[in-house]
């Protein structure tokens, strides 16, 4: 015959308990309440001539482009052969041909880095040096491999808006 000794099993004081519980609901709430700390910045524009002066421009926020059809632009603000960036909306306005408008994401498609500088119809990113035509979204230069993603836009009259 063998015996078994029985051993009591020692619970988790409630002191651990309690902590254990405190930790996890803290966790919980610092991960709600993240933020997106990415700077936010004015709306950039370039003539349609590389190595234009840049001025500030207003658009509208991203939270009125969310609202679903707040006026980003008027058609005039958009150059023929260049394009304008809105650095909030993370997008860029392009009008390749006279009352033709493009419209493409800033975030390149190397490494995801926001991207605001644009010369002529050449959009860099600041990163790792690609160039993109804002005309098409093209690659114009390396190391990215794949075309900017494209945006809907709709034009009504002189007004253009995030679709």
């Amino acid at each position: 015959m063998t015996s078994e000794s029985v051993q009591p099993v020692s619970a988790p004081s409630r002191r651990a308990v309690v902590t254990a519980v405190g930790a996890a609901g803290l966790a919980a709430a610092l991960t709600a309440c993240g933020s997106d700390d990415e700077a936010s910045g004015s709306s950039t524009e370039q003539g349609a001539a590389a190595g234009g002066a840049t001025t500030e421009a207003g658009g509208g926020s991203s939270a009125d482009a969310g609202a679903g059809g707040a006026a980003l632009a008027k058609t005039a603000d958009i150059p023929e052969g260049g394009g304008k960036v809105f650095t909030d909306e993370k997008v860029v306005v392009s009008q390749p041909a006279a009352g033709e408008f493009k419209a493409f994401s800033t975030i390149c498609t190397h490494q995801k880095c926001p991207m605001k500088d644009l010369a002529g119809d050449t959009l860099s990113c600041a990163c790792h040096g690609s160039q993109f035509s804002v005309l098409d979204g093209s690659v114009k230069k390396g190391p990215a491999t794949q075309p900017l993603e494209a945006k809907q836009i709709s034009v009504s009259g002189d007004s253009i808006t995030l679709a």
